[in-house]
């Protein structure tokens, strides 16, 4: 499995850059970031960086580590922009570069810069007209979409991706989302436990059949909050009061039972937040603790 850290679009960039390249260095193997114009909670006018400028500026600072959104908001970017702004990412990067994408939720953000947020029917017809711009510009020598949100004719994209950019898609809608995934990407991000990894992963397989697709193409990653304990008292309870889904909770030991359990659901990247880790040298120390001690044993090149 990979192991990757989602890092705080609210941090300043120094942090970001500090936090990023230490993270590279103790050999995990991903960083992903929000995109998003507004903080998730709170007042509505604290610090927000915006994700392709900050991927760029971690894409010159590190070398290897992959990169990428969790996921873009459709609704921020012409379809055709996203492309050229992931594609020149990826150059920046040596081609490391993943290209996550959604639907789009966070309506404040909408209403305060005058986005179209649009119906849940039509944000899903926009996700999947601009899926079909994506892999036709980034596979193919030109794009023509013709659809009811977004249109290309004879669209060239030069250059083209050094890496293989994945397009990875976020969510675990049974009947839009995961046909996608099944019809368009090759990686797919939801936030999870064991269970309902294998419960979605049953479904996305259903989709999968239908167009003759081999589920096991599709790369599955998983986001947890992490309460790393140093005791198991602690962990139970921590456990009595914390919603257990998606909440990876307990000491080294007992979290190395929970990514056995992962990988047994078929996940091949789990994904950490930065929510609950602290700052500063607390936050190092957590994920210094959990890459050695909990990732160890199941890392791809262990």
């Amino acid at each position: 499995m990979r192991f990757s850290f989602w890092m705080n679009n609210r941090d300043p960039i120094q942090e970001i850059l500090r936090s990023g390249t230490r993270v590279e260095e103790k050999g995990w193997d991903g960083l992903w970031f929000a995109d998003h114009f507004l903080p998730f909670i709170g007042p509505d006018d604290g610090p927000v960086h915006e994700v392709w400028g900050v991927l760029c500026a971690l894409g010159q600072a590190t070398s290897k580590i992959r990169l990428g959104p969790l996921v873009c908001g459709n609704t921020y970017r012409n379809p055709v922009v996203l492309a050229k702004q992931a594609v020149t990412a990826d150059h920046i990067s040596g081609g490391r570069m993943v290209l996550g994408l959604g639907a789009g939720w966070q309506e404040n953000e909408h209403v305060a810069f005058g986005l179209q947020f649009g119906t849940f029917t039509e944000r899903f017809e926009r996700l999947e007209e601009s899926l079909q711009i994506l892999r036709q510009l980034r596979d193919g020598e030109r794009a023509n979409v013709d659809g009811k949100h977004y249109r290309v004719s004879d669209a060239p994209l030069s250059p083209k991706p050094m890496g293989p950019l994945p397009i990875m898609i976020g969510g675990s809608g049974e009947k839009k989302t995961l046909r996608m995934v099944a019809q368009y990407a090759e990686e797919w991000n939801v936030w999870s436990t064991p269970e309902i990894m294998t419960s979605k992963a049953a479904v996305l397989a259903k989709h999968c059949a239908k167009i003759g697709r081999d589920p096991a193409e599709i790369k599955r990653s998983s986001v947890a909050l992490l309460h790393l304990c140093q005791t198991e008292a602690e962990a139970a309870k921590l456990r009595a009061k914390e919603p257990t889904q998606a909440s990876l909770i307990g000491t080294a030991s007992e979290l190395q039972g929970q990514m056995q359990a992962y990988q047994e659901a078929g996940v091949d990247e789990v994904i950490i937040p930065d929510f609950t880790l602290g700052s500063g040298q607390q936050k190092d120390e957590v994920l210094d603790q959990f890459i050695a001690e909990v990732a160890a044993p199941f890392r791809a090149d262990g």
